[in-house]
């Protein structure tokens, strides 16, 4: 099993809970009935294809978007629902000449209020956010001359100078190799484990997910269910979830789904 599960922390107290919700826009509904909680420390995959309400459903966890029926309930103190999010890059206009410090600058400004401009401490924390991702030496660069990999190290490093105490990522891999997806998986759980941050995921691709989080839900393949990655990722229950026959075996210790 891999190291990312065997050293996961217990799930802390409840953070966020939907309760019935019903997501959608106008009358037109996309999710219904979710029912789950999101507990400090989790490290949550999504999994379902493209329409199938991903990132409707992110935005209801981000407060951005109300449900039609039912109840997104928040734990806690306000501070304990601070979200660092990571966007799909394709939804990322390149075309000012900004440079990946000013884009990680942009992670301080929620926390700066109306007018202030970002001070020193904040130059800082903005380094210190490219340090974690491993991308340092790329501050003064422009974003838009970026690879795609270091693109996503730079918006990972935005989300972080937020101090988050959540780090939502949408479809964090997409369009990258192989070795792209699993440097980018791979220190997603250095994050999640080093700093302590309840992480929560979505994708289109099952085994990119699979070797990483400890729950995981389908959406677009029947009912929505949270459930342990061991519990998921069985035949039976993905027989059951996509009505087709699944192999699931192991390769270098890693858990594999076969169509």
């Amino acid at each position: 099993m891999p190291a990312a599960r065997e050293t996961q922390r217990a799930p802390g107290a409840p953070l966020i809970s939907f309760e019935g919700v019903c997501l959608g826009y106008g009358s037109k509904e996309v999710l219904t009935d979710l029912r789950f909680t999101i507990h400090q420390g989790d490290y949550i995959g999504i999994v379902g294809p493209n329409g199938a309400g991903k990132t409707t459903l992110l935005k209801a966890v981000l407060g951005v978007t109300r449900p039609l029926r039912g109840r997104v309930v928040r734990h806690g103190e306000r501070g304990a629902h601070r979200f660092g999010y990571v966007p799909q890059l394709n939804t990322i206009d390149d075309s000012y000449p900004l440079t990946v410090l000013e884009v990680v600058l942009m992670g301080r400004y929620p926390l700066l209020g109306l007018m202030r401009r970002p001070r020193k401490a904040d130059r800082e924390r903005a380094l210190h956010a490219l340090e974690q991702v491993g991308i340092a030496d790329l501050a003064p660069r422009l974003f838009r001359d970026l690879s795609g990999g270091q693109r996503q190290r730079a918006l990972m490093a935005r989300a972080l100078a937020s101090d988050p105490c959540i780090l939502v990522l949408d479809e964090p891999t997409n369009d990258m190799d192989i070795v792209g997806e699993r440097a980018t998986m791979e220190l997603i759980d250095r994050l999640h484990h080093e700093n302590g941050l309840t992480v929560l995921v979505v994708s289109h691709l099952l085994n990119v997910l699979v070797p990483h989080v400890c729950r995981i839900a389908f959406l677009g393949v029947g009912d929505f269910r949270l459930l342990p990655i061991q519990e998921a990722i069985t035949e039976e229950h993905l027989e059951r979830v996509y009505r087709t026959p699944i192999t699931v075996t192991e390769v270098d210790g890693r858990r594999v789904v076969l169509w």
